[in-house]
């Protein structure tokens, strides 16, 4: 199998702390390149090749495929330039600021025949596959409701989470994982109206809080919470008219090195410890060497896309 030699645009603390660890120790992956503001941050990542600039990343022979973890309003732009360059691209969530955006990304893809996929590690965690696969299965019986929370209190001064034109906020940070859950579930064929949503802004005109509720296809409730101010949490419980299923503990999206453990009815099934970002770096190189491999599809990060749109009161 041929390694993926991957050019990282971006080295914050995602790219510094998981990904590029997931990368080193990934068995199809190797840390060719990465480019960032800061070169000791750009070192501190182990690669073969500091770049810097972009341009020069994306014009390197030697880069494969190509992880973008820039701050959210430059997702579109290197996303497409990376592909247009030939390179495949794994785009940190939020996938871009809006659904013009997503398409054009989608467009570049099949136009340069490059895979493309949104880095949502969570969606690729065993306890969370396993939960998808119990609902479409049938397993609760017809899906009710779903209810989902992430919460933290963060520290965003100085921070692109603090701006809203950087795509700052709760909805885009956190609320993007508690979307992409219920869009998992219902599927990207599903009728979607937003019944209430109640944000807290701040002083930079971000939402530190969004809440809200969905109807899906006129029968189905979800309900969830995005938060830079409540204490920690992270929850996720789906309802059928058979039993409930539901990630046990407050790390429902982000569990990680740790074993986990899942609820079904009075059942439960326990997870051994996983590196989420791991599998999905792994998953992707395997797909690009042309495997059969699950990765987040484009339809799925389109739904999302769609759903933020209107909880922003976006024109669709």
């Amino acid at each position: 199998m041929t390694a993926i030699r991957w050019g990282l645009i971006g080295a914050g603390w995602i790219a510094t702390k998981a990904i590029a660890p997931a990368m080193h120790s990934a068995p199809n992956a190797i840390v060719q390149a990465v480019v960032s503001r800061d070169s000791k941050r750009s070192q501190s990542l182990n690669p073969i090749t500091i770049h810097n600039s972009y341009e020069a990343l994306l014009s390197d022979p030697l880069v494969d495929a190509v992880y973008i973890s820039l701050p959210n309003h430059m997702h579109c732009e290197w996303t497409v330039k990376a592909l247009n360059a030939g390179k495949h691209v794994l785009c940190e969530k939020p996938f871009a600021m809006n659904v013009a955006e997503v398409e054009s990304m989608v467009q570049a893809a099949r136009d340069n025949n490059r895979i493309l996929a949104e880095a949502v590690s969570s969606m690729w965690h065993p306890r969370m596959r396993r939960l998808v696969e119990h609902v479409r299965n049938g397993n609760i019986g017809e899906l009710i409701s779903i209810d989902s929370s992430f919460t933290f209190p963060a520290e965003i001064e100085g921070n692109y989470r603090n701006s809203p034109a950087m795509g700052g906020g709760a909805l885009y940070d956190v609320g993007v994982y508690p979307l992409h859950a219920i869009a998992a579930l219902i599927g990207d064929d599903a009728k979607v109206e937003i019944e209430s949503c109640d944000k807290n802004i701040g002083p930079t005109g971000i939402d530190l809080t969004s809440k809200w509720q969905m109807r899906i296809d006129g029968a189905i409730t979800a309900t969830a919470l995005a938060s830079f101010q409540l204490p920690e949490n992270q929850s996720l419980i789906v309802r059928g008219t058979k039993q409930s299923i539901e990630l046990v503990g407050n790390q429902a999206f982000t569990s990680w090195h740790s074993p986990s453990t899942l609820r079904l009815g009075e059942k439960l099934e326990d997870f051994e410890a996983a590196d989420s970002y791991a599998l999905m770096i792994e998953s992707f190189g395997n797909k690009v060497n042309g495997l059969d491999r699950w990765v987040l599809p484009l339809e799925t990060s389109l739904t999302v896309a769609k759903m933020l749109g209107q909880l922003n009161g976006a024109h669709l």
